[in-house]
């Protein structure tokens, strides 16, 4: 690990500690002729079943596991052992963190309490871009590419550049294209462009991806106290709405521009959570014990 790898000392220690807690497993299992070159996968699995049971997240495990792994593919590379019993050995999945979204109370606070007939075009295109992340769900790096062109005012429709350089259509409601033209008629007579960009700095230029999300994070800071305030956050508040209010999962994955349905299933996850919620509150025995 030191010399071949030229891993940290850090590093080198941790997976030290590591094989040391897996040698004091199976010693203490107190099997006659148990050794590393005798260890075999259902003792490995039930190493990793102690740790679980000792309440070791699924990092914690996976990388001791990781240590174990290496440690057996450098013994058989040197003829140490005869087989490698880790090797088959699949760690515990991680569980991915629900997907933080803001109430649709917050949401009605924040939109409510943004000023609508302020002449100031920071506070315009703030206002604007808060409404455009959550009516259509969109990803930071699709709205920080918009330009004019990209809405169709006649149609009421906006073409998205997504994840690799699809395309898709994403239809726009009445309130977010009456924003979205007071918006530009707004930054046209008090900006000179120097882009085609939607949404551009009070100096013309398009604006980069940290002003936007600065912006975002700004406001978002008023309603919430999550310690993620990104635009991620409103596209999974788009979503979870979508669901919130009967949307089926496959318009909400082409809305998102998701390729597989499979990501866009953590949104049912968080939905249902919120409905267990519900069901705590409301029913008079769901408490009891």
């Amino acid at each position: 690990m030191q010399y071949e790898r030229n891993r940290s000392l850090l590093t080198v220690k941790s997976y030290e500690e590591d094989l040391r807690a897996f040698e004091v497993y199976f010693k203490d299992l107190k099997i006659d002729g148990l050794t590393w070159e005798t260890i075999d996968a259902d003792i490995i699995r039930g190493w990793m079943e102690s740790m679980m049971d000792k309440g070791n997240t699924a990092t914690t495990i996976n990388r001791r596991l990781s240590a174990l792994r290496s440690f057996y593919r450098f013994a058989l590379s040197r003829n140490l052992v005869a087989s490698d019993p880790a090797h088959p050995i699949k760690g515990p999945k991680k569980n991915k963190p629900l997907p933080q979204y803001l109430r649709e109370t917050e949401m009605d606070r924040l939109i409510d309490d943004m000023p609508w007939n302020d002449d100031i075009y920071i506070n315009v295109r703030a206002r604007t871009i808060i409404l455009l992340f959550y009516e259509t769900g969109i990803r930071l790096a699709e709205l920080a590419s918009l330009d004019d062109s990209s809405i169709d005012f006649v149609h009421h429709e906006m073409k998205v550049h997504g994840k690799r350089d699809k395309e898709r259509l994403i239809p726009l409601g009445k309130e977010i294209m009456e924003v979205l033209e007071a918006y530009i008629d707004m930054r046209d007579k008090h900006v000179v462009r120097n882009s085609s960009a939607l949404f551009v700095t009070d100096k013309g230029e398009r604006m980069e991806h940290f002003q936007i999300r600065n912006e975002v994070k700004k406001h978002l800071s008023k309603v919430t106290t999550m310690k993620k305030r990104s635009p991620h956050v409103l596209r999974h508040t788009f979503a979870t709405a979508m669901l919130n209010h009967e949307a089926g999962l496959e318009s909400v994955q082409k809305l998102l521009g998701h390729e597989s349905l499979a990501t866009t299933e953590i949104y049912t996850h968080t939905t249902f959570e919120q409905l267990k919620k519900t069901y705590s509150n409301a029913h008079p025995r769901a408490n009891l014990n």
